[in-house]
């Protein structure tokens, strides 16, 4: 097997394999985010084509998110089942074969069932949830850092592909666009089926920073035991006041970023008249600010108290939303926007993964952190819907964006309520000199 071999000569040289996964999993989670921005990348045509309206069309885009996002817990019940490396191939398939079969479709219909239902199971399957898991099962050390890779994939995938799918879209039409995209996603599978395993154990190591080989966990669970292990998790978190603020803090997360940017930016900036690839390449600018703000974001968390890098996280997001109006879309004022927002796009998930894990425990840390993704995937959805529905409307987009940017202004604050564990400050000060 690839991976055995691989971890062998790796071993010989005092290369972690963990550190494959990794990268395995980056490259996954990059194609599953080119995936999921492919769409709000392709609104505009498909109005042109079928005569569907924005509303009609977020509205299967929320779905999507609702999805993306409920999937999550039941995602990480699944990767403890049938293992990571399967649930990644089968959820690469699935997506592929949403976005194959979109390219014939006439109604609505079709295109709800498609990019709401297909699309929306396939890229549930592989949401942040991956990320969490793999970073908890094969790290121990450097943990923040490696979440923070892999939460910056989504922008990367933003930064590499969006730019491309945009070009591919107004040169050959969305259909060929759509064909790419999915030859990304067979190409993921293939990785993910040559070099991902699901545990250190299985190639007989310790996790990244430990001596010790943690033995895998008894397998065999039944499958109403394995549905509603998710359930019985998210009632005992549910209990506790730190899950509740989580959970609001990441619904406008959800809010503020995938449901409203990376949905809708391309149409917004098309209403002010600038060209769909240009759009596109302001969101790649923002993807590369929110790369390196995301790894920062990792290494921070490491080192300092999360609810405060929140704070920070949310009320400076809150205020490049409220500065869009006044940029007057050209490309200097956006680019100064892309800039401040995208620093911090996806910068909020290791400090909340982190928080997680440090109240509800490793092993448990995948689902709850499933449950709090589902309320980010909420806001997503209803920040796709609602800002869909305002340009229908009221022919703007603006006050979608006005309210989101109040939200994280709310979010900011709620943060900084977000309980102390009683381990929390020995943690951080053990992790800080590590």
């Amino acid at each position: 097997m690839v991976s055995t071999a691989l971890a062998a000569t790796l071993g010989r040289r005092n290369v972690h394999y963990g550190w494959v996964v990794v990268g395995a999993t980056f490259f996954t989670m990059l194609v599953t985010a080119a995936a999921m921005g492919a769409p709000g990348v392709l609104i505009v045509p498909l109005e042109k084509e079928f005569g569907w309206t924005t509303s009609e069309i977020s509205a299967a885009l929320a779905v999507r998110l609702i999805l993306y996002g409920l999937l999550g817990p039941f995602a990480a019940a699944f990767m403890n089942r049938f293992g990571v490396r399967r649930v990644v191939v089968f959820a690469m398939a699935l997506i592929a074969a949403g976005f194959l079969t979109s390219t014939v479709m006439t109604q609505l219909w079709q295109l709800m069932l498609l990019w709401g239902l297909v699309i929306g199971v396939g890229t549930g399957l592989t949401a942040m949830v991956l990320a969490a898991t793999v970073s908890t099962r094969w790290f121990n050390h450097r943990r923040g850092l490696v979440m923070g890779m892999l939460a910056a994939s989504a922008a990367t995938g933003q930064l590499a592909f969006l730019p491309v799918i945009a070009a591919f879209t107004e040169r050959y039409g969305w259909r060929t666009a759509l064909i790419f995209v999915c030859l990304l996603l067979l190409a993921a599978a293939l990785v993910a089926l040559l070099l991902v395993r699901d545990r250190p154990a299985d190639l007989g190591l310790p996790l990244y920073g430990e001596s010790e080989v943690t033995p895998a966990p008894a397998a065999g669970v039944g499958l109403v035991t394995l549905m509603m292990s998710p359930l019985s998790v998210l009632a005992e978190a549910a209990r506790t006041g730190a899950f509740w603020a989580l959970f609001a803090t990441f619904f406008v997360c959800g809010l503020s970023t995938n449901g409203l940017i990376q949905t809708h930016f391309v149409s917004l900036c098309n209403d002010y008249g600038m060209a769909a690839v240009t759009a596109a390449g302001v969101l790649a600018m923002m993807g590369m600010f929110d790369f390196v703000g995301t790894i920062g974001s990792g290494w921070l968390s490491d080192r300092y108290d999360c609810r405060w890098l929140l704070f920070w996280y949310y009320g400076l997001r809150g205020l490049s939303l409220l500065y869009l109006p006044f940029t007057t879309f050209t490309f200097y004022g956006l680019s100064l926007f892309a800039v401040f927002y995208g620093l911090d796009w996806i910068a909020t998930v290791p400090p909340t993964v982190k928080l997680v894990a440090d109240r509800f425990g490793r092993e448990k840390a995948g689902l709850v952190f499933g449950w709090v993704f589902a309320g980010h995937q909420l806001g997503a959805a209803t920040a796709a819907y609602g800002a869909g529905f305002t340009r229908t409307e009221y022919l703007t987009y603006l006050p979608a964006f006005i309210v989101a940017g109040a939200a994280c202004i709310v979010a900011a604050l709620l943060a900084l309520r977000i309980g102390r564990s009683p381990t929390f400050g020995r943690m951080q000060e053990a992790t800080a000199r590590a």
